[in-house]
């Protein structure tokens, strides 16, 4: 059996990928890097509360085969772009040159619809730029999560993107596949797939064949 890593496990999509990784009988062992505790407990769950800008010195716990990459802010969350690029590219990359050195075979990332290194837009920059750099670490298998919208309901309070979940859900007879909003749930869902499907490579999977899964 395997090793997971996870870390974002207290976010919308992260909470969910860790119940499920909990329950899969795949993985005997689910690491979960915090900066709080979780605040619950499972027989088969490390949770490692750090701060993350001091990743590298807990390497010798950052010990899995699976990595599970749900970090996400937004810049008015962080407070500045240089906090939001720190959250969603610096973090990240960091985790996966630690686990890779340390054995990890596989990182499964969420970024965004539209994550492009030559976006004008920075968030969608910031994204594009994680994955290619992620992608250089070179691990065995890299799947790369692009969803649009997410529903659900979130700890922290988002008025923006609460507005936009509505619209969304009144428009959505009407908008294609690709950029339909889409049930946290289901993201989580299909990085569970994917991860226990064992691919080799890079491969991006975008919101609507997430859908699909």
């Amino acid at each position: 059996m395997k090793k997971a890593i996870i870390v974002g496990a207290t976010g919308l999509i992260g909470a969910q990928v860790l119940e499920l990784l909990l329950k899969e009988n795949s993985y005997e062992k689910v690491i979960a890097i915090t900066r709080k505790p979780i605040g619950i407990t499972d027989d088969k769950l490390y949770n490692l509360v750090i701060n993350f800008s001091n990743l590298r010195d807990h390497v010798d716990q950052i010990k899995g085969d699976d990595v599970f990459c749900c970090l996400g802010t937004t810049i008015k969350q962080a407070g500045s772009k240089e906090a939001f690029r720190k959250v969603d590219l610096e973090y990240p990359l960091s985790l996966a040159g630690i686990s890779k050195a340390q054995g990890a075979t596989q990182f499964l990332l969420i970024t965004a619809l539209g994550a492009d290194k030559n976006s004008s837009i920075f968030y969608n920059k910031v994204k594009g730029e994680v994955e290619e750099k992620i992608d250089k670490v070179g691990f065995n298998s890299f799947q790369i999560f692009q969803p649009s919208m997410l529903l659900g309901e979130r700890k922290d309070e988002r008025s923006a993107e609460s507005i936009g979940q509505s619209v969304m859900k009144m428009l959505n007879f009407a908008i294609p596949l690709k950029y339909k909003a889409i049930e946290s749930s289901k993201v989580a869902r299909a990085m569970i797939k994917i991860a226990l499907q064992n691919q080799t490579g890079k491969r991006i999977h975008t919101s609507g064949e997430i859908q699909s899964l």
